[in-house]
């Protein structure tokens, strides 16, 4: 029954109840309160006058709304007592029925959303499904296709994807930027792997789910919105503040795919008016200038506009884009009327278009023959805000206290032996996840499965079920976790007991693991090669070189998963280290530089691994070889999106 109907009879209901009794108590009274002897003795006299009649037909009606009252009041009853009954004699499924239960509705989703691409493992032979990874249809996680949704905004689909491709340039930064130690140095602050804002991994979740590739610069999001005014306008509305959050955050977006895309100058009391408690953490760099008042956001606009003639702008966009908390006025409103500027105010300001928005984002402009519906625009609360503009390099991470510690940290969780009693199951996590028993791969048809076996993997020493299941289907609403966990991992352990005849994945309480004396993980192999290096007295060489041995390829090659790029990063770091230990321990320069190749290879973005080499080459008077090293790493960086001429500040000196 649709909800129109439900109303309607729930309307009937209560009239039928309500109605009746008010009409004859104040038509006719309460019952007589004569004794029922003298009623009745007057009703045998005299049957047929006027009063009897009409004691009786009120009689008849109250005797009818008793029945119905009687009715109604049964039915719920009966209903109630049904759920109390469902609810307590729920049973919980059986592995069989729980196995059948997740066939069905992947059948479902499958048959719903055909579309949706898969992945194919070449190795094990089987199609690893993605779509009960990231299950559509749920409230709290819109479609990407119409926008995203997260705590505390909205964002249409093409800034949700600019999002996700400069949250992959973040950690190609941090790649760069990096600079592996040698055997005596210690690491950095752990702060340098810590995982993304919160909202910036919501919007890789959704992106995720459509399985959509980065975006490029040819296919940067748009810098105003459609219908915005060219040289500015007065936004107002409920939505006004969040709007124009979301309009800094987009235009800094384009500008880290785009250098030729405006750049933004906010006043400090715009900072403090839309951003509150956050404006501290917000910070000036490529594309983004903090003026402290509006003569020095004239002067920053004077410079910008000089050499441009006016009226005209950069391939049809403005070369600035202002934006304030209060009208401008003296120089600065004649400057902007004089230049290519768009100007954002979030107050009355007479003399501009007024753009309306509401708190969800959909915006109206005022027009000559009344307000024309716009687009709905990207709206931001200022968590979000600074959250999205840490990826932009324009704000300041959350504060952490993280302690530094030796570059290669021992490894809590299980570490099995190194001796094989008997035949284990191999899980290969470095590189593309597979598992092998018998020198033979098991088909995972889950993909769900499959990440689970991987997080168990990355998580030696086990997780709880709550976080189990955040990891696999990041944004699903929490109440919806538990049912599909339960069939995921029972029909996964029911596969694994199958084939191996072992309990691989124990549970103890509401934590889960992999068992360690029936599983073989590379991982874990790199991770006790990478402990052995770090602790080891003698015979450096050869403990560095099972690191490099032992790293077959970058943690879970070819997925995506929102939680993985620390881990990834973790691994990939460990490995870069045995390779610059290598070579700063080898006195053979042309050795030496083999190491510093092998580790190129592995991390082909990181800065002082190239200057390491480039230095070697130019003692051993390798010009040529230099300029081809250097062009080839120019050329890496741009085809990632990233400008090596601001990387020069970053690149660290090779002597020191």
């Amino acid at each position: 029954m649709r909800w129109p109907q439900r109303v309607a009879a729930m309307l009937l209901t209560t009239v039928l109840l309500a109605g009746p009794p008010t009409l004859l108590v104040r038509l006719v009274g309460w019952p007589t309160t004569d004794t029922p002897r003298v009623a009745l003795w007057q009703w045998v006299h005299d049957p047929l006058t006027e009063q009897n009649l009409t004691l009786m037909l009120v009689v008849l009606a109250w005797l009818l709304w008793a029945f119905i009252a009687y009715l109604v009041t049964a039915t719920t009853a009966t209903r109630l007592w049904a759920g109390v009954r469902w609810l307590r004699h729920l049973p919980l499924p059986t592995p069989w029925q729980a196995t059948a239960t997740g066939i069905a509705g992947a059948a479902a989703l499958t048959i719903t959303t055909p579309t949706t691409p898969s992945t194919v493992d070449e190795h094990a032979g089987t199609t690893v499904g993605t779509i009960d990874t990231h299950p559509h249809g749920d409230a709290e996680q819109v479609d990407a296709a119409e926008g995203v949704r997260v705590p505390g905004g909205w964002l249409p689909p093409q800034v949700a994807e600019q999002v996700s491709a400069a949250a992959s340039l973040m950690w190609l930064r941090r790649r760069r930027a990096y600079r592996p130690a040698r055997a005596d140095q210690n690491g950095p602050d752990v702060g340098e792997l810590a995982p993304l804002p919160a909202t910036v991994t919501a919007v890789q979740a959704a992106i995720a789910t459509h399985d959509k590739p980065a975006p490029t610069a040819a296919t940067a999001v748009g810098i105003l919105p459609e219908g915005f005014p060219p040289a500015g306008a007065s936004v107002l509305g409920p939505g006004a503040p969040a709007a124009a959050r979301g309009l800094l955050v987009t235009v800094l977006l384009a500008r880290l795919r785009d250098h030729t895309a405006p750049e933004v100058v906010i006043t400090r009391d715009a900072v403090a008016a839309l951003l509150g408690p956050a404006a501290p953490r917000l910070r000036p760099g490529p594309g983004l200038r903090i003026a402290d008042d509006a003569d020095h956001a004239t002067a920053l606009l004077t410079a910008a506009t000089a050499p441009i003639p006016t009226g005209e702008a950069v391939g049809g966009r403005p070369r600035s884009v202002l934006m304030l908390a209060a009208p401008p006025n003296g120089r600065l409103a004649d400057l902007l009327t004089a230049g290519p500027v768009t100007v954002v105010v979030v107050a009355s300001w007479p003399h501009a278009p007024v753009w309306h928005v509401d708190a969800d984002g959909h915006s109206t402009t005022d027009a000559d023959d009344g307000p024309a519906v716009g687009p709905r625009v990207c709206v931001l609360d200022p968590l979000a805000t600074t959250d999205l503009l840490t990826v932009t390099g324009h704000a300041q991470p959350a504060h952490r206290t993280t302690p530094t510690q030796p570059r290669i940290p021992r490894q809590s969780g299980p570490q099995p032996a190194p001796t094989d009693p008997g035949p284990r199951l191999r899980i290969r996590v470095l590189g593309e996840p597979v598992l092998i028993f018998d020198g033979a791969p098991l088909p995972v048809r889950r993909s769900a499965a499959l990440h689970a076996v991987v997080y168990l993997a990355v998580h030696a020493s086990g997780v709880a079920s709550q976080q189990l299941a955040e990891a696999l289907w990041p944004g699903l609403p929490a109440h919806r976790l538990t049912a599909r966990l339960y069939t995921t991992l029972s029909d996964l352990r029911t596969l694994l007991r199958t084939a191996t005849g072992h309990t691989i994945i124990d549970r103890t309480g509401d934590r889960y693991r992999l068992n360690p004396d029936q599983v073989d993980v590379d991982l874990w192999r790199l991770r006790r090669a990478v402990t052995h290096a770090a602790s080891t007295l003698t015979d450096h060489g050869a403990a560095w070189q099972a690191v490099v041995n032992a790293y077959t390829g970058d943690l879970a090659t070819g997925y995506a998963w929102p939680w993985l790029d620390p881990h990834r990063e973790a691994a990939r770091r460990h490995v870069l280290d045995a390779y610059a230990a290598l070579a700063a321990t080898e006195p053979d320069p042309r050795r030496a530089l083999a190491w510093l190749q092998g580790g190129i290879r592995v991390d082909p973005y990181n800065a002082t691994l190239h200057q390491h080499a480039i230095a070697v080459l130019t003692s051993l008077g390798e010009h040529a070889a230099v300029a081809e090293l250097s062009d080839r790493y120019t050329r890496c960086l741009a085809a990632a999106g990233l400008d090596s001429a601001l990387d020069a500040a970053s690149v660290p000196d090779p002597t020191t």
